[in-house]
């Protein structure tokens, strides 16, 4: 009994003293201060801005129009004996189109030529009569009366064998005019004649149209101003207006991306139209490939300037606030800065830079929306782009009307 109070007395010494240790350390530990600790500066991508040549454009939007368009017209009445091509083909000049029936036609050919060789006939006789009746009147066997009367019969036999003539030649073109044929490459629309139908009663029927596509105009208007800064570009080449034929244009429609096909300006109107305040300008346009069609809606780029020196960066770094355009750079201390900028072309993705950027600047251009202004971040440089493989030749094709 006595052991077991004395063990009791023990158990609850030491229990006294384990719960007095842990309120010391409890107590220690409250005394601690918790710090925070700011997170690491936010990583960002910088590069800085491409340095390369670049050309300035003027931009307009234009139309395409076919360089030549003649309607196909029935000139002679008859039935319409054949069409000799398909809807919409393309051909070449000279190739037959419509025949009408020419059995009429080669009928007064033929009267024609009969008539002609009836007056020659009819001339030679009145040569030789009037050739003797002079030798006879020189012998004084034949009055003059009688030689000038041989010498008018004569004359009109020679102005009927002239009329004759005429009437064959007259024969000749009707008689060509039941062919119908391609007056220029080009390509032909649908007939609007059918076989059997009489055309060419009356005024002449229109059987179809023909249009050359290739090459192709295109037609755009200029304002006054843009007029003064073409001038002045040509000016500092030592050219003017009148070198037209060395102005170079591209050409981009609505779903392509730049400006694939190239041209050139073939005339300028030699005055603005006071109403509008624009000049009117044409292109003309390589067309082998027939990819352009008259009446399509064009976008028109000409050159005016080469910058050698321009300075370029991605297009997706620029922001835009109140102020303008603008780019956040990694400045000193690794702190963020914006400045604004004035842009101008895009080149690809990269946009081109007119003021507001120097070259050194390290342009933020990855972990944008990670930053802003004032805050301090991690740089580091983007790498290098790979470089491109080379395009692969394409094959040549075969030219067309």
């Amino acid at each position: 009994m006595v052991w077991d109070v004395r063990a009791q007395v023990l158990r609850h010494r030491v229990a006294s003293a384990s719960a007095v240790c842990a309120l010391a350390l409890f107590a220690a530990g409250c005394g601690e201060k918790n710090e925070y600790v700011a997170p690491p500066p936010p990583k960002v991508t910088y590069a800085l801005p491409k340095k390369q040549e670049v050309t300035r454009y003027l931009q307009f939007t234009g139309n395409t129009d076919a360089i030549n368009q003649v309607d196909l017209v029935a000139r002679v009445e008859g039935f319409l004996t054949s069409i000799d091509y398909k809807d919409g083909a393309v051909v070449k000049k000279g190739t037959r189109l419509f025949l009408i029936q020419q059995d009429t036609y080669q009928a007064n050919l033929d009267g024609a030529k009969a008539a002609q060789a009836s007056a020659e006939a009819q001339y030679t006789n009145a040569e030789t009569e009037y050739n003797r009746q002079a030798t006879l009147g020189k012998q004084d066997f034949s009055s003059q009366a009688v030689v000038d009367k041989a010498r008018t019969n004569m004359q009109q036999a020679a102005a009927s064998v002239d009329s004759a003539k005429a009437n064959v030649e007259l024969a000749q073109i009707n008689l060509g005019y039941t062919v119908v044929t391609a007056p220029f490459d080009g390509v032909v629309t649908r007939h609007l004649a059918d076989v059997g139908q009489l055309v060419g009663h009356g005024d002449p029927t229109k059987l179809a149209t023909i249009v050359q596509i290739n090459p192709i105009y295109v037609y755009f208007n200029v304002s006054e101003n843009q007029v003064l800064r073409i001038k002045e570009a040509l000016a500092k080449r030592g050219k003017t207006l009148r070198d037209i034929g060395e102005i170079e244009l591209d050409i981009g429609l609505q779903n392509e991306d730049g400006f694939p096909h190239k041209g050139k300006i073939d005339y300028i109107s030699p005055e603005i139209d006071p109403s509008t305040g624009t000049l009117q300008v044409r292109g003309v346009l390589d067309n082998q490939n027939l990819a352009l069609l008259p009446g399509l809606f064009v976008r028109v780029r000409v050159p005016t300037q080469r910058v050698p020196d321009a300075l370029l960066v991605d297009d997706t770094a620029i922001g835009s606030g109140q102020q303008g355009s603008y780019v956040l750079v990694v400045g000193k201390d690794n702190v963020v800065e914006q400045k604004i900028i004035t842009t101008g072309q895009l080149d690809g993705r990269f946009r081109v830079v007119e003021a507001g950027l120097g070259p050194d600047d390290k342009v933020i251009v990855g972990g944008i929306q990670r930053t802003a202004p004032g805050a301090k971040v991690d740089p580091e440089a983007q790498p290098p782009a790979p470089p491109q493989p080379a395009t692969p030749a394409q094959p040549a094709t075969s030219p067309q009307p």
